[in-house]
């Protein structure tokens, strides 16, 4: 199984690649690290969904996609999810 990566940044502008473990419009759950010392994480849309925000133990990180994009993958990652809609 291929684990699909995305680059995230962090507040002080250092870009990040974290593994993707369930991936919707409306949220991106997100694994930074490996193994015990792994930190789980939750982005949001932001208020002009431009970008998809949370945090990782008090820091701020952000994907900068928008959710008309994020759902653009997904639709062509897997067609079968588009028609249930």
């Amino acid at each position: 199984m291929v684990n699909e990566k995305i680059k995230i940044k962090t507040e002080n502008g250092q870009t990040i690649e974290v593994v993707v473990l369930n991936k919707s419009a409306n949220r991106i759950e997100v694994v930074l690290g490996e193994g015990v010392h792994s930190v789980r994480a939750s982005l949001t849309p932001t208020r002009n969904e431009m970008a998809y925000a949370g945090t990782i133990m008090g820091r701020e990180i952000v994907y900068e996609r928008s959710r008309a994009q994020v759902q653009a993958d997904i639709d062509r990652l897997d067609p079968r999810l588009k028609k249930s809609r």
